[in-house]
Parts: C-alpha cells; sequence; structure tokens
C-alpha cells in the first residue's frame, strides 16, 4: 500500500488595500470557518457510483511534508467561467428514447437533466442534416433548391425535436444547445455525395449560410432555442459517413465572406459561433489562423475541439493551452468524445470512465469553459447507425426489453456536471503527485467542488487542508471522487 498522504490546502489570502481585497478577505474568513466536507466516490470492484461516502469534520493540523502527496486549492487565482456539461441529442438517441416505455423515458431524462436525482447536464448538441448517428441520410431541401424555398424539418419532427423539447423541460426550462453539419446536400458538393468528404462548391457558399439561417430560425419557431453552431464537423476529415473538408483558410473565409455576415445580416450575430470542432492535434494551427485575421475573428466565438487525436499518438491536452495563452478573449469547449468500438463484453472495464476523467480534468485546467459528450443513448447495437460506426454511450437501452444500462462513463461526467455548475469559476487545484489528477471549481452559491482522481492500484490515504486544518480520508483504487466544502 502507498504510504504517503494526499493533502489538499487550500491557499486563502486577504489584503485590505481596496474594496475588492477586502472582499477577498472576507470570503476568505467565510472559508475557514467552515466545518465539514462532504465526500461523494465512485470506484471500481465496488458497488459506489456518485454514493455518499463521507462527512468530515476539520480538525487542526499543520505543514505537509515533502515526502507527502499534495493537492494545493486556491480560490483567491480565478480563472474561466464554465458554462456547462452536457451532451448530444442525435437520430440515434432520440429513436432510441422513442423506443423506450413511458417510465424508462423519465429516468433517463431524470438521470441526465436532473440536478439532484440525476448528473444535471445543462449543455445540448445536435446535428444539423444526418450524421453517421442517423438511421438515414437526409437533408431538409429538395435536390437543386438553391433557393431553400423547400426547407422543411419535417424529418426531425417524428423523433428527435420531442426529444430535445423533454430534455429542455427537465433540465428546468433552460437548456444552452448548439448545432453542427456534418454534410452540406449532395448536390452543394463537388463529389456529389454527402459521404466521403468533398468540398463545398463555390457557387454554394451563399446558399449553405443561409442554409444555418433557416435550420436556426425552423427550430427556434419549433420551440426549441438555438444558442450557438458550430461551422462544420471535423472538417479535416473524409469520412465513410457524411462529411465535408475545409482546410483552414477555406474555414476562415467562409466564416469572414458568408457564415458571418449572413448571421448578422439576418438578426442572428448573438449565437456563439463555434470554429475548428475537430481533434485538439491541428487545434493550434486552424485557431491561430482563423483568430489572427481580424476579419474572421469578429464572428467567431470560440474553438471546438474532439479527443480522437489519440490515435495519432495519444492525447495532446497542451494545444488546449496553447490556444488560451495566445486568443484569451476566445472560449475553448470540447464539442463531442466517445469510446469505441461498441462491445457488450467490454461494456463494465473501468478504463471507459477514467478517459472521460483524465480528459475532463486536463481540458478544464487548461481552459475549457464547457464539455459535451457525444450521444446521451445508443441501443443494444452501439446505434442506430447508417454506416455501422458503432460506439458507447454512457447509457444504453436494451429496446426489445426495455432496459436501461449505464457505464461508468455516466458516472464519471456526473462527478463534474453534478457539482459544478454553470457560472462557477476555475479555481487553482495544484497535485504534487503525478497519480493524483485534479481540478477544482467555486460554484455561484459559493461551494467549492474539488475532483480527485486516482488512476492507480492502490488504495492512497490522505488529508484535506482548510488553512490549518484538515480531514483524513482514503482515496480507493481506480476512483473518482468529487469533495464539496
Amino acid at each position: 500500500m502507498m504510504k504517503s498522504y494526499f493533502w489538499v490546502v487550500l491557499l486563502l489570502t486577504g489584503s485590505a488595500c481596496n474594496q475588492k481585497t477586502m472582499q477577498q478577505s472576507s470570503e476568505s474568513v467565510n472559508l475557514l470557518s467552515r466545518k465539514t466536507v462532504r465526500v461523494f466516490t465512485t470506484a471500481d470492484s465496488t458497488s459506489l457510483r456518485l454514493t455518499p461516502t463521507a462527512q468530515l469534520t476539520f480538525a487542526p493540523f499543520g505543514q505537509p511534508f515533502e515526502d507527502q502527496a499534495c493537492v494545493f486549492v486556491d480560490p483567491s487565482q480565478q480563472f474561466q467561467t464554465l458554462l456547462g456539461i452536457g451532451g448530444a441529442l442525435t437520430d440515434a438517441a432520440a429513436e432510441t428514447f422513442a423506443k423506450l416505455p413511458a417510465a424508462k423515458q423519465t429516468e433517463l431524462l431524470q438521470a441526465y437533466f436532473d440536478p439532484a436525482k440525476g448528473i444535471g447536464y445543462t449543455l445540448g448538441r445536435t446535428n444539423i442534416n444526418s450524421c453517421d448517428f442517423s438511421s438515414d441520410m437526409y437533408t431538409y431541401v429538395k435536390e437543386g433548391d438553391f433557393a431553400l424555398a423547400s426547407f422543411d424539418i419535417g424529418h426531425d419532427q417524428k423523433y428527435k425535436i420531442p426529444l430535445i423539447r423533454k430534455a429542455i423541460e427537465a433540465a428546468g426550462g433552460k437548456l444552452p444547445l448548439f448545432v453542427s453539419p456534418w454534410s452540406p446536400p449532395a448536390w452543394m458538393k463537388d463529389n456529389n455525395n454527402m459521404l466521403q468528404g468533398g468540398k463545398l462548391k463555390p457557387e454554394a457558399y451563399q446558399p449553405w449560410a443561409n442554409y444555418y439561417v433557416k435550420f436556426i430560425q425552423a427550430y427556434e419557431k419549433a420551440g426549441i432555442p438555438v444558442w450557438g453552431l458550430s461551422v462544420q464537423n471535423e472538417p479535416m476529415a473524409k469520412q465513410t459517413w457524411e462529411s465535408c473538408i475545409y482546410t483552414a483558410e477555406e474555414e476562415r473565409d467562409f466564416v469572414k465572406n458568408y457564415l458571418g455576415p449572413t448571421l448578422k445580416k439576418n438578426g442572428l450575430s448573438e449565437k456563439k459561433l463555434i470554429a475548428w470542432d475537430h481533434n485538439r492535434d491541428l487545434l493550434y494551427q486552424r485557431a491561430s489562423t482563423y483568430l489572427s485575421d481580424p476579419e474572421a475573428a469578429k464572428y467567431i466565438w470560440g474553438i471546438g475541439f474532439h479527443w480522437y487525436e489519440i490515435w495519432n499518438g495519444g492525447r495532446q491536452y497542451e494545444n488546449v493551452k496553447r490556444v488560451k495563452e495566445s486568443f484569451p478573449d476566445k472560449h475553448l469547449l470540447l464539442t463531442e468524445a466517445c469510446n469505441y468500438p461498441f462491445s457488450w463484453q467490454t461494456f463494465d472495464q473501468w478504463q471507459w470512465g477514467e478517459q472521460y476523467g483524465e480528459n475532463m480534468i486536463h481540458d478544464f485546467n487548461n481552459g475549457a469553459v464547457a464539455w459535451t459528450d457525444w450521444n446521451i443513448l445508443l441501443d443494444e447495437t452501439g446505434g442506430p447507425n447508417h454506416v455501422k460506426n458503432f460506439c458507447f454511450a454512457p447509457v444504453h437501452a436494451k429496446t426489445k426489453e426495455g432496459s436501461l444500462h449505464y457505464m461508468n462513463s455516466y458516472y464519471y461526467i456526473g462527478h463534474f456536471s453534478k457539482f459544478i455548475r454553470p457560472g462557477a469559476r476555475r479555481i487553482i487545484s495544484s497535485s504534487s503527485r503525478a497519480q493524483l489528477l485534479t481540478t477544482a471549481f467555486l460554484n455561484p452559491d459559493g461551494s467549492i467542488a474539488v475532483v480527485v482522481m486516482n488512476a492507480t492500484r492502490e488504495k492512497i490515504p490522505y488529508r484535506m487542508y482548510l488553512g490549518n486544518r484538515a480531514v483524513e480520508l482514503t482515496s480507493l483504487p481506480h476512483s473518482i471522487a468529487t469533495l464539496i466544502l
């Protein structure tokens, strides 16, 4: 057993130099006066799943020693404000949801969107036109209709729009939603195919920009507010499913000359425009190309990224930090992540949840303001998916028996989304041991949520410090815990 200690020390500083520092000093006193810490744990080889495991009382302790593992949390140093954490309401999720009995539909909505009974998702994403996680290929216009006179979202009224409405209701009436296209209609592309990449034809640039406007207006008329949009899902991937290629310069110029001005002209400039929406590997090159051009940058709210660069050699978290360092006024958010390929034989492997915990901690610590998982629900095949690109979701349904099955990834995400709420400010949380990953946020209600992940096989006793007082507890092997102060 590892004999070291894990300490969380809250470094509280105050000054009477001005009103701001006086307020910080007062807040420090309030923090120091707190007496208890609540602990929620999820751990491998146990029944613990977001389970309350301790309520501890502080006692006096002294200086930590060098051979003791520590995490130093400093609420006087505050960084980005959290927008939200959530997932995608795709065709696949909606079609699977519709096959569930009413009681299971209610269970799923509460599990995701109710902060008390579930994990409190506060952000959503959905697809414009079909994507791989649709059971068919579709668009909203007839072939060759550059004027978009035939535009109709009737396809989405059957499954997707009803699910999104119910999700908004379950989330308390507010669920910021951003929308993303996988491909323009085939006749707008140079390969005349929604699949296999291809590029937007020059004569289709303006009609395609108009298409986003039509979609947003149609959804909002259907009672679904649209918070934002991304330019293109994975613009450097030639996929066997819906896809469309843009170089960095092509995406920049499309935003600058067509999409940005078109949104503004139609009174939609308040919609948050997200560029890139692909992996971390090319994140800096793409962001710097867009944002170094003032005429493009003025339309771009933020830069989205995915986590699939692991297939190119591993996670590249530092690229998120590099963009934040270079363009601090822009927002970074993970827009898609999932584990695959799907298999019931590997459903319970603990690695699936730990991948979420690791990625979320690093992305938040490097400046991300939001984190959006992929499908919220899939069926027993890891679909439906019209090109057989099956994957995992945090919750799967066995539609023939009407049952729901929760992966450990659902609980790992919940250690963030349930306890770190929109408007929270990230604060310093610095670990002295590589084996212990951590991040921390100061919530709008004044509570502090400290997430600690232990991906080792060791049981680690630790202390959490607040000023000169501490509580003692133990981090279980392959576990994640949220500590609420």
